[in-house]
């Protein structure tokens, strides 16, 4: 079984003496050289150090690829003509200065020189403040870019400044722009007659939010309507931001070059302004909304009869948190409880079609932080999807995918609707049989004859693994497995959902894809496509774009985890193998889901280890002891250090030694006993 691959493409171009040039993205590595993956290009281009110009690591970059003598089959070589788009433009770090200059000394190594601020760019900053500073010209000639300051850290907390830093060095500024704040402070409140005469009004429909308790934006709403017998109207409202975001404004190109909000525990670092993500859009209660809706007619068990597509006004009755929903299904009194029974037996029903048609069942534990008025960790929580969570997670999926499934529909001149798809492809071959093999040691066998059965292979061993000691480590390596979600135009659909046709529409105040679904909908519903240009490069911009904010939500929540494990340094917890690798093994505390890393020199008390990487296990040379993944130890925290957000433990006692019965899952998830083996596995 091969993965499907989206088409490949590049952007190539030849000078007039023949030089052939690529745009693509450069990477660093920490000995100076460079590599520039060019989409499509077989082998990345190497930039040897010193031909990188002013280009930084994540930058996008033109490279000139030099042809003469290069042997057959070797990487192509070439060097940096132009910085197309930089990944970060802020940095952290101190001041010096001096009577008639001065330099920002960056934070992180992945700016490898000062950043020089001129004396009238200071902006009230002193020598020795901790500041961030925005690059405002870096020109080829020039060895260091010239920057002013944009916010001093000095006087901030210790968490401040580390959030701060994990945004800026992750590529995300931290203020908007003076012309997109005016942008934005234009719009007025409330919503107009004249706009009334092209939407469908829906404020006299029951219109509910249901969302976190802490939510501050409100981008989605469920309305309910009783029809006939078993049918009912189930609208989803989503709040209509390219109503307000123009095409080619100054608001819409810092939505773009942001494409995402960030989470981090104490913050949200959000992709719009306030006035339109807080208020404007936020569809908060008793308040006439714009909105763009999917309106279902449909049966409780979650049988679409048909659906309508386009522009409304709501007005929200009532704002739910999940917890009161929740309380609500598991049978207590509360506003509207039969409307929201009535839904949760609706998505429930939807939730169990998809598993039926191939939607892999994975779910993964997350965590959330309690925080003190300074920021600092006090406990650490374990986040649940329960049947509210599953509510409005099913008619969101109902939503894209029904969207996704009218514009794929769509054809012009003789072409498909370029669109922004969200797919998911077949895992690689290569992993899924290395993944296959360690599910085999548990005793769990994959049919991977077709993408079908890998599907029911995997949901098989999900439902069977529940509460059993392998659950978390078969769970963790099986999400590893699978390919990551992206936004594209070429629709391979979405394997994990199981789902032929899917897009983002239902988050646009976080998510600039879903601003982009918006447009290209409303031009198909009236007839009148203007294909986006440069669409593909958008996709690949906003997918780079999610990807550095789960990055900065990672550094931010490791940050936190070490935080918080300072209170502990020197105690002892239960925990469970998390990782392995050459250089020792991760694990995470039962009590708290705090990695940290036993070395390998530790692991020398009980013997010499080796990685045994098909495996996932450190093995013993003489004794033979392993130390795998979903092993449990007892380990002491050693140290917290939150300069390098790493954690250091020493393992006290290894994992015992099992052995493992073996079963076979079947293509309808049957279990097949065998003899047990006779040797360990």
């Amino acid at each position: 079984m091969a993965a499907r691959k989206s088409k490949a493409s590049h952007k190539k171009k030849v000078d007039s003496s023949g030089r052939k040039t690529y745009v693509g993205k450069l990477e660093i590595t920490r000995g100076g050289m460079g590599f520039v993956i060019v989409e499509g290009l077989e082998k990345d281009v190497l930039i040897r150090r010193g031909e990188t110009s002013n280009a930084l690591n994540g930058d996008e970059v033109r490279v000139e690829v030099i042809e003469r003598g290069r042997k057959f089959g070797a990487r192509p070589e070439g060097k940096i003509i132009d910085v197309v788009r930089r990944k970060q433009t802020e940095f952290s770090g101190k001041l010096e200065v001096h009577p008639h200059f001065s330099f920002l000394v960056p934070d992180s190594d992945k700016m490898p020189v000062d950043i020089f601020i001129p004396l009238h760019l200071l902006h009230n900053a002193k020598n020795g403040d901790h500041v961030i500073a925005r690059i405002v010209e870096w020109t080829e000639k020039t060895k260091n870019p010239v920057g002013e300051v944009v916010s001093i850290l000095t006087d901030e907390s210790v968490n401040e400044i580390a959030m701060q830093g994990i945004l800026v060095e992750n590529g995300f500024p931290l203020h908007f722009p003076d012309d997109v704040m005016e942008d934005a402070a234009r719009y007025p409140e409330g919503v107009h007659s004249a706009e009334l005469k092209h939407r469908r009004d829906m404020r006299d429909t029951l219109t509910l939010t249901i969302d976190p308790i802490d939510a501050r934006d409100f981008d989605d709403a469920i309305s309910f309507k009783h029809l006939n017998g078993d049918i009912y109207e189930i609208g989803v409202h989503i709040a209509d931001v390219s109503h307000y975001i123009e095409p080619g404004s100054a608001l819409d190109k810092e939505a773009y070059n942001r494409a995402t909000s960030v989470y981090l525990p104490d913050r949200v670092l959000p992709m719009l302004p306030e006035r339109l993500s807080n208020e404007l859009c936020s569809l908060r209660p008793n308040e006439d909304k714009y909105t763009f809706s999917a309106i279902f007619q449909m049966n409780t068990q979650g049988k679409v009869k048909d659906y309508w597509l386009g522009k409304t006004i709501i007005r929200s009755q009532r704002r739910f948190t999940y917890e009161e929903v929740q309380l609500i299904v598991e049978g207590a009194e509360g506003d509207h409880r039969e409307v929201l029974l009535t839904l949760n037996e609706t998505a429930q029903n939807l939730r169990k079609a998809r598993f039926k048609k191939g939607a892999i069942n994975f779910s993964s534990e997350e965590v959330r932080f309690t925080l003190d008025e300074s920021g600092r960790p006090t406990g650490i929580v374990v986040k649940e999807s329960k049947e509210a969570h599953q509510l409005i997670e099913e008619f969101m999926l109902l939503a894209n995918r029904t969207v996704a499934e009218y514009v794929s529909g769509i054809i012009v001149k003789d072409k498909q609707v370029p669109f922004p798809y969200r797919v998911h492809d077949v895992p690689d071959e290569a992993k899924l049989q290395v993944f296959a093999s360690f599910a085999e040691t548990f005793g769990y066998r994959f049919n991977m004859n077709t993408p079908q059965s890998i599907q029911s292979s995997f949901n098989d061993m999900l439902s069977m693994v529940q509460g059993k000691p392998e659950q978390h480590v078969l769970e963790t390596l099986g999400i590893r497995t699978m390919a990551k979600a992206v936004y594209t135009t070429d629709n391979i659909g979405h394997y994990g959902l199981g789902f032929k046709d899917y897009c983002h529409f239902t988050s646009p105040i976080r998510r600039y894809p879903d601003v982009l679904v918006h447009r290209i909908l409303e031009e198909c519903l009236k007839n009148d496509v203007k294909p986006i240009k440069h669409l593909e490069q958008q996709c690949r911009h906003c997918s780079d774009q999610e990807r550095r904010a789960m990055e900065a939500e990672r550094a931010a929540n490791k940050y936190k985890q070490v935080e918080y494990m300072t209170n502990f340094v020197g105690e002892d917890f239960e925990a469970v193998v998390s990782g392995v690798a050459s250089f020792g093994f991760w694990a995470e505390t039962v009590e708290h889901k705090c990695e940290g890393m036993v070395s390998i020199a530790d692991l020398a008390q009980f013997d010499d280890f080796e990685l045994r990487e098909g495996e996932y296990c450190l093995v013993g040379r003489s004794t033979g002891l392993r130390v795998g993944m979903g092993d449990k130890v007892k380990v002491r925290v050693v140290s917290a250090n939150l300069d390098k957000r790493q954690i250091d433990y020493t393992v006290l006692e290894l994992p015992e030694q099992k052995h493992k019965k073996k079963r076979s899952i079947g293509a309808e998830g049957k279990v097949k006993k065998k003899a047990p083996s006779k040797r360990k596995k």
